[in-house]
């Protein structure tokens, strides 16, 4: 229905365009044909005058008109002589014009009905005459109606040709959108992998086609973050799920009781993973927050014995709760590793807050630094998705982390600075 809604407002657009264009010819045709009638007659009626003026003489004290036997000429012509008609047969309908125009002794122009009448002076010494002749303008008339009715019609047969034009060709066009169209439903219910490939675009269905293959790449690309995100969150909240199942099976089969601190550090955990998840959906949703780096870091210790070492008044172009979100799992994972110490410092460098997230245990392995943030991968008794989801959080926020193998742990990580961000 779509389709069809935009094929008939097209089709419209273009027989409206060419009304408009055949109405506008129409008139300019008319209005030069009318201007071209006008200066044809006015032209015959001045060869008229001047042919009757030529024979216009003067036999003793009368003025005459050499004959040439054209009786049509006498009705069509006349000459008058001193107030007086001398020649030629006036019809009554146009004779007190006629009179009015010889009597004026000037060169004038009148339109009587469907006749022309046009006045010339005649130049003859001692006699004041005047040659007044008459063109019917009936010809003239017909011939621009008929022009008229011509144009009409040209232009009508050349709107229905648009029209008809644009409906072919806005259909053949759409055919190809209806194709591409199809092709995605049906990959997206068997291939979803599939793409147009159309190659360089040479026109805008190809430039179409691109946007789309960049557009389901993206989707595809989106879907399968989504999908190892569900798996992180899945082993990030089971791990601590499963100690704590095991310590309360271990304490089943013993007769004893859960010690009272594994329980709270397990719960801790699992609080730590809900904590960064929410800060990830957060940040997704949110923007343009700002927060002081020595409260949020302070907050993201809560108590832990941890050497904090962050200058004052540095401010980071990111949501306190996203800082806590970031920093908890990284000191969570040092405090793990560390033999006896654990330590944050921070700095203000050109391209933002650089916080140093540091332990005094054995560190990462130069061999496997750069993927210490897949999930999968630890370097100690972790389980090795708590760094993958620090990494999630901190590229949806524009914020940069990685480890650094120096023979201790150091996880180095960037928050943009407001200024920094402009």
């Amino acid at each position: 229905m779509a389709v069809t809604g935009f094929r008939g407002r097209v089709v419209a657009l273009a027989v409206l365009i060419a009304t408009a264009v055949a109405a506008v010819l129409v008139v300019v045709s008319h209005v030069l044909l009318s201007r071209v009638t006008d200066a044809d007659a006015n032209a015959l009626a001045h060869t008229r005058a001047e042919a009757v003026a030529a024979n216009v003489t003067v036999r003793g004290d009368r003025v005459v008109l050499i004959e040439n036997g054209s009786e049509a000429l006498d009705t069509v012509a006349w000459v008058y002589a001193d107030g007086h008609l001398v020649d030629g047969l006036v019809p009554r309908g146009v004779l007190d014009r006629v009179e009015a125009l010889a009597g004026s002794g000037k060169s004038r122009t009148t339109t009587v009905g469907n006749d022309l009448l046009y006045a010339q002076p005649v130049r003859l010494e001692g006699h004041r005459v005047v040659a007044v002749v008459r063109v019917d303008l009936t010809p003239y008339e017909t011939s621009e109606q008929r022009s008229l009715v011509l144009s009409l019609i040209l232009g009508g047969i050349a709107i229905l040709l648009a029209g008809v034009v644009a409906y072919l060709v806005v259909g053949r066009a759409l055919r190809v959108v209806h194709e591409m169209a199809a092709l995605a439903d049906e990959w997206g219910d068997h291939e979803s992998g599939r793409r147009f490939n159309l190659g360089d675009p040479r026109d805008e269905f190809g430039e179409l086609g691109r946007t789309l293959d960049r557009l389901l790449d993206r989707i595809d690309n989106t879907l399968a973050d989504e999908r190892r995100l569900t798996d992180e969150i899945a082993h990030e909240l089971r791990t601590p799920l499963t100690a704590l199942r095991g310590e309360a099976q271990l304490a089943q089969l013993c007769g004893g009781h859960l010690a009272p601190e594994v329980v709270l550090t397990e719960v801790d955990r699992l609080n730590t993973a809900i904590t960064t998840i929410l800060g990830a959906a957060r940040t997704r949703i949110g923007g343009g927050d700002s927060c002081d780096l020595r409260t949020a870091a302070r907050q993201a210790i809560a108590g832990r014995s941890i050497e904090l070492s962050v200058p004052a008044d540095v401010d980071v172009a990111v949501a306190g709760e996203l800082v806590v979100a970031v920093l908890s799992p990284l000191l969570e994972n040092g405090l793990r590793h560390a033999s006896s110490r654990v330590w944050v410092t921070a700095g203000v460098q050109p391209q933002g807050a650089v916080i140093n997230v540091l332990d005094d245990g054995p560190g990462f392995d130069p061999a496997q630094v750069d993927r210490v943030f897949d999930a999968g991968v630890t370097g100690g008794d972790g389980h090795g998705l708590g760094l993958a989801v620090v990494r999630r959080l901190a590229t949806s926020a524009g914020v940069a982390v990685r480890a650094i193998a120096d023979g201790h742990g150091r996880v180095e990580v960037t928050f943009p600075t407001p200024q920094a961000a402009v």
